[in-house]
């Protein structure tokens, strides 16, 4: 073969190998461009918004403008150690009555109970504003329509709150502190029991008041939510201290939140960002240290969310740090419209308890699906990967328990169409865990191209066509649990152990169809296991 001719072939080879190595799927250095968490958050925020590339359908999501008309807080009567509440909304209303602009909270402390935005303004935190909300009941009064845990109330809304307005902004790198510790609106929050015990889905939604008049239950104001909005553009600031979730959009279509940090560590109930019912939604370089869940999606509760019938979905998670909460991203447990359309890439979850987490309950309906998590790194206190569908007697009563299988309703959730690649757990308690119900199986999960250290390999109750494929699974316990586990496939995996011995157990009646390819054991040892044999084998 002539020199050239040499060449040319070898360096297609060199090219297509080199293509391969980098396709979805392949396991040759496919976890080389994985971020670390110095790369992503809330200090890496570049100026510009970069193209959004996504699995499905998405809108280019971009900056809003606003007209140059700027007002100061300070020009209506704002003034530091005074509640300024009246003077920031008369600048936030001028604004918007003017044809929008620029809203101003100058450098310095201020004090406020809510604020409402209104369209086309932006409200913007000059370095050095701080923010401080009030933390009596009365300073959000009147009560305003909101949704509460996925259930909708006339109670307090939101510091910041938002109804039926378009683009509108919260801008800066203001510090903004939740409601004060010691007041009423803590001590006032409802906390003895569900929200669809205390507010029943046969009443009317305008007779749900909980307004906390004469000390009676309120539930608490969430820091950022406006709900009903299109057009929602959140960047810079800081939270701190909220009386519930940080930042929620409720209802809203074409929402951007970039460059956020919160900080919520020890607050229950204190989740980072929940996106409620809405769609087309950008979240990027944000850092979160969260009292639960970190980045959630969430639509509507049981029958009230049935009722609503809006589902999240459109939703993309990018370069974003969750650096301590329940979870790193979790869809639910509140999923009654249903979670569609979610693609999350390029994250650190750093020294949160779960990883990627699926919840929801048998009384609350729905769940989620096309559901797609692409080159995240994990260091966790917890499960990499864990379906909760059961929770716990003390929310849900006897649902919690696994059997009987119960009918299939409108408030039976699945989750199905999920897919998890090039993913690096730098250490976990629990590799995979699926606690699903039998009655609607998890479905159709492929998670490929994994690096991961663990304590505890796999185990999986309920699920179906359930896939992992080019992954090196180092644990210190090499035990795989099936339970109603059928069509499950582990293909060109390396187990890792003590004495690289690989055991498992299969149990219940639906078991079948579970396979080991190329894998490293070739096999658990003595399989297929004593209590269960490919259905073929059966006698």
């Amino acid at each position: 073969m002539p020199h050239r001719l040499f060449s040319a072939c070898l360096f297609l080879l060199l090219l297509a190998a080199s293509c391969a190595a980098l396709r979805p799927g392949a396991p040759a250095g496919a976890t080389a461009s994985i971020p670390t968490k110095d790369q992503v958050g809330a200090a890496n925020l570049p100026a510009d918004i970069a193209p959004v590339k996504a699995p499905f359908a998405m809108p280019q999501l971009k900056k809003p403008s606003f007209p140059a008309f700027a007002l100061r807080i300070t020009e209506r009567g704002a003034a530091p150690g005074i509640m300024a509440t009246a003077a920031i909304q008369a600048t936030i209303d001028e604004v918007s009555r003017r044809g929008g602009g620029t809203a101003i909270v100058p450098a310095g402390q201020w004090l406020t109970g809510r604020i409402s935005l209104k369209s086309n303004v932006n409200l913007h935190f000059e370095d050095g504003a701080e923010l401080q909300f009030s933390g009596e009941v009365e300073d959000y009064h009147p009560a305003v329509f909101t949704r509460t845990e996925g259930v909708e109330v006339m109670s307090l809304g939101a510091c910041i709150y938002a109804n039926g307005q378009q683009n509108i902004a919260v801008t800066g790198r203001g510090r903004l502190i939740g409601p004060a510790q010691g007041g009423s609106v803590r001590k006032q929050t409802m906390t003895h029991d569900v929200v669809e015990n205390v507010v029943l889905a046969a009443t009317p939604v305008a007779e749900r008041v909980y307004e906390g008049r004469g000390g009676s239950i309120v539930f608490p104001p969430m820091f950022i939510s406006p709900i009903n909005c299109r057009g929602v553009y959140i960047e810079g600031v800081s939270l701190e201290n909220t009386a519930f979730w940080n930042i929620v959009p409720v209802y809203c279509d074409g929402v951007i939140i970039r460059g956020v940090t919160v900080n919520s560590v020890g607050i229950q109930r204190g989740d980072g960002i929940d996106v409620e019912s809405s769609r087309n939604v950008l979240i990027e370089y944000c850092t979160l240290s969260a009292g639960d869940d970190c980045f959630t999606l969430k639509a509507g509760r049981g029958e009230d969310g049935l009722r609503v019938n809006r589902p999240t979905e459109n939703v993309v998670v990018r370069h974003c740090l969750a650096r301590e909460g329940h979870g790193g991203i979790t869809c639910g447990s509140e999923t009654a419209a249903m979670i569609r359309n979610l693609y999350v890439h390029d994250c650190v979850f750093d020294n949160t308890g779960v990883g990627i987490r699926f919840k929801t309950r048998r009384p609350r309906g729905g769940g989620g699906e096309n559901l797609t998590y692409e080159r995240i790194r994990m260091n966790l206190k917890a499960t990499a990967f864990h379906w909760d569908m059961l929770g716990s007697q003390t929310h849900v009563g006897g649902l919690a328990s696994r059997l009987p299988a119960r009918p299939v309703t409108a408030l039976t959730p699945h989750f199905a169409h999920i897919t998890a690649r090039d993913i690096v757990v730098e250490q976990a308690s629990y590799f995979v865990k699926v606690e699903a119900i039998p009655e609607a199986p998890l479905r159709h999960v492929l998670l490929e191209n994994l690096t991961v250290k663990a304590q505890k390999l796999f185990t999986a109750a309920d699920v179906q066509d359930f896939t992992v494929r080019h992954a090196t699974l180092q644990t210190a316990e090499s035990q795989l649990n099936f339970l109603d586990a059928r069509q499950v496939l582990f293909d060109r995996v390396q187990f890792g152990g003590p004495g690289h011995e690989l055991k498992a157990t299969v149990a219940g009646d639906s078991s079948a169809d579970i396979r080991f390819r190329r894998c490293t054991p070739a096999q658990p040892a003595g399989w297929p296991a004593p209590q269960w044999a490919p259905p073929a084998a059966k006698q």
